[in-house]
């Protein structure tokens, strides 16, 4: 757009401001607009779009402080008729080309000459995934409104070890522009998983063990999200709640991977037979000296 169009118009108006409104106002004002018609908002309505670029181009003026005052300056010689196009009426009556070639001249200062081409919007989209997915990486095809509502086909890679809530950005996949289009911005949403947890980069399990594996020890095959199982070792008199790593076996990013955390959680059968009951009761005779909460009601009772 020519620089003599620019001056030409009342940016004020575009907001729907005073000239008198301070930059606080101006601010407030052009955020609300923008919200209400952003083109992920509009779905496509040309008029809509026009009108966003339109405020967007006010803001871009009257939020700055020094082109403002520079706007301000070229508004009121032009309403003053200080300059008339070529041949009319005013104290100008040059080419404009020359009047903005100048280098020391406000109108040169403030717009350059001309405007520069703009970015195409961005847009913004969502993605589900299964936590596996989140994990190891997906492609995934996704349908976005184009112009006219015509819908636009985008394949793209959820990289591996995605968390939910990040932001993929895909460059050059948003609305057209004069300067090129914007880009893509895909919000993830992971499902979550009965069984794994994530904290970090490292997944986490809580593994069920009888009162005999936590007394005794054990080895135990813990399964793992890739598939596979592997061993882990329970050591004798492992208490309830005792978290244990399994090195590598957690969420990888580049060249790092994260541990599997598993959390050990004691279970009581609900019902015991009578050999079992009767087993129980000997070993609570032979271990009756040992009171877990001896320590326990000290600090109670400090």
């Amino acid at each position: 757009m020519a620089a003599r169009d620019l001056y030409e118009k009342d940016f004020y108006a575009v907001l729907g401001l005073s000239k008198s409104a301070d930059a606080a106002t101006i601010k407030k004002t052009y955020r609300n607009l923008a919200r209400e018609l952003h083109p992920d908002k509009t779905k496509g309505d040309k008029k809509l779009e026009d009108r966003f670029k339109e405020v967007s181009e006010a803001y871009e003026i009257l939020g700055d402080e020094k082109k403002r005052s520079e706007y301000d300056e070229a508004r009121q010689l032009y309403q003053s008729g200080a300059f008339r196009a070529p041949g009319g009426q005013g104290g100008y009556s040059g080419d404009f080309n020359d009047l903005f070639s100048q280098g020391g001249d406000i109108f040169s200062s403030l717009f350059g000459g001309r405007r520069a081409p703009r970015k195409g919007p961005d847009i913004q989209t969502q993605a589900s995934l299964t936590f596996r997915e989140s994990i190891f990486g997906k492609e995934i095809t996704l349908q976005l409104s184009g112009q006219g509502n015509a819908p636009t086909t985008i394949t793209t890679r959820i990289p591996a070890g995605v968390s939910d809530g990040a932001k993929i950005r895909v460059r050059g996949r948003g609305g057209p522009g004069e300067a090129g289009p914007g880009d893509l911005y895909i919000i993830v949403q992971v499902a979550p998983h009965p069984i794994f947890g994530r904290k970090g980069d490292h997944l986490t399990i809580t593994l069920p063990i009888t009162f005999t594996e936590a007394a005794l020890g054990a080895d135990i095959s813990v399964p793992t999200l890739s598939g596979d199982e592997v061993k882990l070792r329970i050591p004798a008199g492992a208490p309830n709640g005792k978290t244990l790593r399994v090195k590598d076996r957690g969420v990888k990013k580049g060249v790092n991977t994260g541990d599997l955390l598993v959390t050990l959680e004691v279970q009581v059968p609900q019902r015991l037979e009578s050999g079992a009951k009767k087993a129980l009761e000997v070993f609570a005779k032979e271990t009756e000296e040992f009171n877990p909460r001896d320590q326990w009601l000290t600090r109670a009772n400090s």
